[in-house]
């Protein structure tokens, strides 16, 4: 009987996306295939922006049996309880997009809803009051929670902010320990089969030839695999996301590093600011068509927090994605695969959900392409959804309105057609307080409503079920959950209290 099994993958590029994948591989695969091999070339930089991230990151250096004090300690990293939004709605104003929920349900109907009656009932608490993370945030403190037990600590998640270059090298040693092999160069050609257009080799500069079943193409935006061998094609969404340009710099911390990223509207865009232990990652997205790359560089180092420690690196991109992410023998990950910038920390969870996706749905040689096509429709489906999350922010602002911070660039957004995947969703949320979710969307119910309310919209209505609560007894209820997430809160350590204790680097 034939063996079909894949024996030999070459994993194009390294940076984050190839590390993470050849990890990955070592880990599920523990030896069994003949070779993982990684090409990349010290000569070709990575990108680099990607250092904050989303909770479901946790999963993934669980699941490569990571000690976490150990990867914050070697990553120079910190904690993440959300993102904060500056001026995104209009000057002056800030809301957070936590990693937790807002309070709890109540007799079975999502708590949003009994918030709504309270407030049409004339009860001004905030819907900040009811979320921890927001909280701790705000007051800098930070503890482990990770959903389990009960009480408030229960409704808390989080993730990480770290230097994307040094987890790098951190999977990279991870990856060798386990048989990785790296072959550093650049590649001169893609060899294509001559009877079906599969990738059979790449040939280095000096000739050394690597043949493999299976390619991944980690090599970034120019997509050295899936587009320039196999002319896969790639979709543009830049009228609905025109930033396409941004400049990156560090800067020293100005203070002990706060437990969220930041993001703050500028006039052609937005600035982050990602605080790490040994500095602070700070960089400008925007749209070329409505400020000049020297305007943008000012903008940049006028905003700086602390003194800067390099000189502004600029980066070109168009927002979008490829036709297909699996084409014959070649999957694309990371940027390789499609560009949505990193205004809600989602980058390297396209690479991680990619990699789990493969690792599902891990071919023979015969490549089945029933199995090829379930791939690329999941991954459309998630860069659609992610897509639309991020519309939201630019399309729902009141910048531009009655003098309140206007720019061309953000009367463009404020006017743009959207999609109509998104006009739905903010229809219902509008009209009823409701959230639907469409079979694994990234972004849950508390992420929509956190996003949603933070950009001026407030339900005109609530689920009817919520008047079956006596309203005594709600009044009470949401009274005991304002007091439990004040006295956890009170209970935390500061952010830099727990790295100190659990995880500061050296040096």
């Amino acid at each position: 009987m034939t063996d079909h099994r894949i024996r030999r993958v070459v994993i194009v590029g390294g940076g984050t996306a190839g590390w993470m994948t050849a990890a990955a591989l070592a880990q599920a695969f523990k030896g069994k295939l003949e070779s993982i091999r990684l090409v990349e070339s010290e000569e070709i930089g990575t990108v680099g922006v990607g250092e904050a991230t989303i909770p479901p990151i946790r999963k993934f250096n669980a699941r490569l049996g990571i000690d976490e004090d150990e990867f914050i300690r070697e990553t120079q990293g910190s904690f993440k309880l959300g993102i904060e939004f500056v001026d995104w709605l209009r000057p002056g104003h800030s809301y957070i997009h936590p990693f937790g929920r807002f309070g709890a349900d109540i007799d079975n109907v999502s708590f949003i809803h009994h918030w709504m009656r309270l407030r049409r009932a004339g009860q001004d608490a905030s819907i900040d009051d009811y979320c921890l993370a927001i909280a701790a945030a705000r007051a800098g403190k930070f503890s482990r929670a990770d959903g389990r037990g009960e009480g408030a600590m229960s409704t808390l998640g989080y993730a990480f902010h770290f230097d994307a270059s040094l987890y790098a090298r951190y999977l990279r040693a991870y990856s060798e320990r386990r048989g990785v092999i790296r072959t550093e160069g650049r590649i001169a050609e893609v060899k294509l089969r001559a009877e079906d257009g599969f990738i059979e080799a790449v040939v280095m500069q000096g000739g050394l030839r690597i043949e493999g079943d299976l390619f991944i193409d980690c090599s970034g935006f120019r997509g050295l695999l899936i587009e320039d061998a196999l002319h896969t094609g790639f979709i543009d969404w830049s009228q609905w996301l025109p930033c396409d340009r941004a400049y990156a710099m560090p800067s020293a911390n100005a203070g002990d590093p706060p437990p969220y990223t930041r993001s703050t509207a500028r006039p052609a865009g937005w600035q982050w600011r990602i605080p790490l232990q040994h500095r602070v990652g700070n960089g400008y997205v925007y749209c070329s068509r409505f400020v000049s790359d020297d305007e943008a560089a000012h903008t940049l180092r006028s905003n700086l927090e602390g003194a800067a420690l390099g000189d502004p690196r600029p980066l070109r991109f168009t927002a979008g994605m490829r036709r297909k992410f699996w084409s014959r023998n070649c999957v694309a990950l990371g940027l390789a695969g499609g560009f949505l910038e990193p205004l809600e920390s989602t980058s390297i969870h396209l690479i991680q959900s990619g990699i789990a996706k493969l690792l599902t749905m891990f071919p023979d040689r015969n490549f089945d392409p029933l199995l090829i096509d379930e791939y690329n429709r999941q991954s459309t489906l998630q860069y659609e959804w992610i897509r639309d999350f991020l519309i939201a922010h630019y399309f729902l602002t009141e910048r531009g309105l009655a003098g309140q911070g206007g720019s061309p660039f953000w009367d463009y957004c404020r006017n743009m057609a959207i999609p109509d995947t998104l006009r739905g969703k903010l229809d219902l949320f509008r009209n009823r307080s409701l959230v639907f979710r469409m079979d694994d969307e990234l972004f849950l119910e508390p992420s929509w409503t956190a996003v949603l309310m933070g950009q001026g919209i407030v339900p005109t209505a609530y689920d009817p079920l919520a008047d079956a609560t006596d309203a005594q007894t709600l009044e009470r209820i949401m009274g005991n959950m304002r007091d439990a997430v004040r006295r956890a809160c009170e209970s935390m350590p500061t952010h830099a209290e727990f790295i100190a204790r659990h995880c500061r680097a050296p040096g």
